[in-house]
């Protein structure tokens, strides 16, 4: 099946230059190829729109009416990939970012008045949500998730490590002692965090692969990573969570990080992810860009933990 929108091009061509012979060698065609697109056309509309003679062609009358609507067509056209190429390259218009929560608020939106700065013609939109977002259903240009990433429909890129870390207040470590071996968090209580698997509500898991799993077991468990640091800073129990929530707490004793015979797990990382498409335009690369390099390989809320 011909394309219709080449007809078109071919049509007009033809029109304005009076030769289907000129009009194939301006679109970079056989005049044979030329030929069939206007032929498959007319029979398409069931109208002769050329009347051809050895010397020239000549538009007939329906050929004329229908010239002025082809020409608004193809100026369309030509305006919208024009527009579309300029999103490509233009850093300007909306651009809607969905983040986890916690992540959110205390890394990514105190760095937006600097993107801002940077990008005076672009308004961010910035989602909060521990849910994960359907970006194309729901209309996110782009998203940070972090741990392992689901759905092949996505282009990622690493913008930062994850670390884990298990930690208490000083208060609760004084009254519930210390605990030394991952065997010992059964005694203790512990704060699980409902949407991981891995810093679950019943089971918390360590060692670089996750391999080594303990049952646990407390009086909070949250879907908020927040709380739950709001919580063991309280001294209701031991917290495991990402150092992007503990490390401010860390470096001020507020909690104190505990060592077991067996370390934390890592997560994959922190993501920057897209749907799926050949090249992203310039307002998702450059939000991209600009957060690599603000966290960079050793992250600010990674810097001065042991």
């Amino acid at each position: 099946m011909l394309d219709r929108l080449t007809g078109l091009e071919v049509f007009a061509r033809v029109a304005g230059l009076g030769s289907l012979s000129a009009a194939a060698r301006a679109l970079g065609m056989s005049q044979t190829m030329a030929t069939k697109h206007m032929a498959a056309l007319e029979e398409r509309l069931g109208v002769k729109l050329l009347h051809r003679t050895t010397r020239k062609v000549a538009l007939t009358e329906p050929g004329r009416h229908y010239l002025e609507s082809v020409e608004r067509i193809l100026s369309d056209f030509s305006e919208a990939e024009a527009s579309a190429a300029a999103e490509r390259l233009d850093v300007s218009g909306t651009l809607r970012l969905n983040v986890p929560v916690s992540f959110g608020v205390r890394e990514v939106a105190p760095l937006l008045a600097d993107f801002a700065r940077l990008h005076p013609h672009l308004t961010v939109d910035l989602g909060l949500s521990d849910r994960v977002v359907d970006l194309v259903e729901e209309g996110w240009d782009a998203a940070i998730r972090i741990g392992r990433l689901r759905g092949p429909d996505l282009m990622a890129r690493r913008l930062a490590p994850c670390r884990l870390a298990l930690a208490a207040s000083p208060h609760y470590l004084a009254a519930r002692g210390t605990p030394r071996r991952v065997a010992d968090l059964a005694a203790h209580e512990c704060l699980g965090y409902t949407l991981s698997p891995m810093l679950g509500a019943d089971r918390w898991q360590f060692g670089p692969d996750g391999a080594v799993a303990v049952a646990i077991s407390g009086s909070l468990r949250a879907n908020n990573g927040d709380a739950l640091v709001a919580a063991a800073l309280a001294g209701q129990g031991i917290v495991y969570e990402p150092t992007f929530l503990l490390g401010d707490e860390l470096r001020a004793g507020r909690l104190v990080q505990l060592r077991l015979d067996h370390p934390p797990s890592e997560l994959p990382g922190v993501f920057a992810v897209h749907a799926m498409n050949r090249r992203p335009p310039a307002k998702v690369r450059a939000l991209f860009d600009f957060l690599a390099e603000r966290f960079g390989p050793t992250p600010p809320w990674d810097r001065d933990l042991d």
